[in-house]
């Protein structure tokens, strides 16, 4: 028996989908009602509705990359209630790469043993549920203290913040370099698409193109890590690559 797929996974899954488009049509109508009673015209509305569908459709390109990253090993029920509430692609995959690593499994084999998908199942979950506990708790501390350090002086202000931003980013990255050369040129190649993307919304002021940066940079790379594969010799790919 697949558990990974199984019918109680995939009621769980409606059930958590099922919520979410609840609560969408929810603040959508509140939203519609609030639009009506400030004088909003139906045009706008409708026209507001449209193009803010089109521009969240975008984004979710990255996320449905993830989702299939994540099939393989986790079946598709526990990566699709990850991704559609509190999970974002940017946390699911490392958090899931990480434990089945700690296991001595890969995120592109799939998961035999209930255990161990109990296990990348809590590390995934108790990662997200952090934040709910330190925001509600500290965070009026934590802004307070970082605006008293920007009043005093701006500049460090915005240098710490930075640090503590370029401090979060160097933590993935040991494990975008692990696996060796293989790795580092997927890594760079992805840094590069994104800052290609990013010149040309920055420069040549190509605005759209900013919703497909990350898409871009991760199907960029993960195409070019196929041509680097087959071209870079056996004794610098991961062992059992071909297997």
């Amino acid at each position: 028996m697949d558990f990974k797929n199984s019918q109680f996974m995939f009621i769980l899954g409606g059930l958590v989908g099922t919520f979410v488009i609840a609560q969408s049509l929810y603040f959508l109508i509140k939203a519609l009602r609030r639009g009506k009673a400030l004088g909003i015209t139906g045009s706008v509305i409708k026209k507001t509705i449209f193009s803010s569908a089109v521009f969240a459709v975008l984004p979710s390109i990255s996320i449905l990359i993830g989702l299939i990253g994540l099939t393989s090993a986790l079946g598709l029920p526990l990566p699709w209630i990850r991704l559609s509430v509190l999970g974002a692609v940017t946390y699911e995959l490392p958090a899931a790469t990480t434990a089945l690593n700690a296991l001595g499994q890969s995120i592109a084999d799939p998961i035999t043993d209930p255990a161990a998908f109990t296990a990348v199942a809590w590390v995934m979950t108790l990662g997200c549920i952090t934040p709910l506990i330190i925001i509600p708790l500290f965070l009026k501390k934590i802004q307070g203290g970082i605006h008293k350090l920007q009043k005093r002086d701006m500049k460090w202000g915005d240098l710490f913040i930075t640090a503590l931003f370029l401090g979060m980013i160097s933590a993935f990255l040991g494990m975008g370099i692990s696996d060796g050369l293989l790795s580092i040129l997927t890594l760079l190649t992805s840094a590069l698409f994104m800052g290609i993307c990013g010149i040309f919304v920055k420069v040549r002021k190509v605005k759209w193109l900013e919703n497909f940066a990350l898409p871009i940079s991760m199907l960029g790379a993960m195409a070019c890590s196929i041509l680097y594969a087959n071209i870079l010799p056996a004794n610098l790919l991961p062992a059992g690559l071909w297997d």
